[in-house]
């Protein structure tokens, strides 16, 4: 896939030229993909970047390999000055990785990359094209013999350093293809649900259903490309009163290694002290044809707390209340058992002075 140039400002000042790594839109995304050249525009300094027609194909949205390790690649791109002065463009490879947004982005120069970034060589550091002319850049993907099994992304840029001596900064702007590579050997597609948490918050109304929040991250623990399927529900004791979550976006398509935070709200749950949170991943794994394939169900479940406050508060109130009648009532018979139990001695004490009176 192609994408629009990306901008990053450095001072001057401490000579460093720092790049915006490249936003590849919808990077893995396996629909709505542009097959048209990508452009970088900016005033009249404007360029274009496509895939060469060859043996792969002619009209690629992207590059896609599946190799040996050890095996080697050669392809080409194809590079367009579509302004009216001499460009001249920097090219390079670099990783990807998935950036906070969701998209697919590549690593800036000062980051040393590992895989496609490493592997790629271009026929040339740099190229002049002249106004309305294009230029078409062989490179060659060597893979190590020790390659690791499974999918490495990254991309081929160009780049363009201009200065702008009015804010005394220094414009790097990129633009390039993607480049995906699937080597060969044992694939294990595999995610797992790690870090989950549940918490409740419940209303003012003692009687009404609450919110609750589920949180994960997805992490790729296998050596594919995968995006996934997410389910979430919540139940109470022994999986009374349970609730799904409803539609869960998928997280983007992570490369190996890579984890992304999910947030699901849970509308509607029921206040039944004890909470279980369990959250489902199918994954999807997407062949070099496009087909998409599900992957068997992984899950893991959680506890939480779904208490009840302000009819807890009430409920503690009720029998503070009838705890405290309760004592009243006992006092109250302590009290008359007591005046009780003094009449009776004072009738006594009486009737025996007066006994005593008569006899004398």
């Amino acid at each position: 896939m192609q994408a629009p140039a990306t901008r990053r400002k450095t001072t001057t000042a401490a000579a460093l030229v720092r790049t915006l790594a490249l936003a590849l839109l919808a990077a893995l995304a396996v629909t709505g993909l542009a097959a048209a050249p990508a452009h970088a525009a900016d005033g009249d300094v404007t360029w274009s970047v496509r895939t060469a027609p060859n043996g792969f194909g002619d009209d690629r949205s992207s590059y896609s390999y599946n190799t040996n390790p050890g095996g080697q690649i050669k392809d080409a791109m194809v590079v367009a000055n579509r302004g009216k002065t001499p460009l001249d463009l920097q090219i390079h490879a670099a990783d990807g990785f998935t950036a906070e947004t969701g998209t697919l982005d590549l690593l800036t120069t000062d980051k040393k990359s590992v895989g496609i970034g490493a592997w790629v060589h271009a026929d040339r550091d740099s190229v002049v094209i002249k106004p309305g002319k294009s230029v078409t850049i062989p490179f060659t993907v060597t893979v190590p013999a020790n390659a690791t099994p499974g999918d490495h992304v990254g991309g081929i840029l160009t780049s363009l350093t201009q200065a702008d001596d009015a804010a005394g900064i220094n414009v790097d702007r990129r633009l390039g293809i993607k480049i995906r590579l699937r080597v060969s050997g044992k694939l294990q597609p595999s995610l797992a649900v790690e870090d989950l948490q549940v918490r409740y918050a419940g209303t003012a109304d003692p009687f009404a259903k609450g919110d609750a929040t589920v949180t994960y991250s997805v992490h790729n623990t296998g050596n594919a490309v995968l995006t996934a399927q997410q389910r979430v529900s919540l139940s109470g004791p022994f999986g009374w009163l349970r609730v799904d979550a409803g539609k869960i976006a998928p997280p983007p398509a992570l490369l190996p290694g890579e984890r992304w935070k999910v947030t699901v709200p849970v509308h509607g749950v029921t206040p039944a002290f004890s909470l279980a949170a369990t959250a489902t991943l199918t994954p999807l794994l997407t062949d070099a044809s496009g087909s998409t394939s599900a992957l068997d169900p992984v899950s893991a479940t959680t506890h939480g707390w779904a208490v009840p406050w302000t009819l807890s508060l009430l409920l503690l109130a009720l029998i503070a209340a009838v705890a405290g009648a309760l004592v009243l009532t006992r006092r109250r018979t302590a009290r008359r058992k007591l005046h009780e139990e003094a009449r009776l001695r004072d009738a006594v004490e009486q009737a025996l002075r007066e006994r005593s009176t008569q006899e004398s």
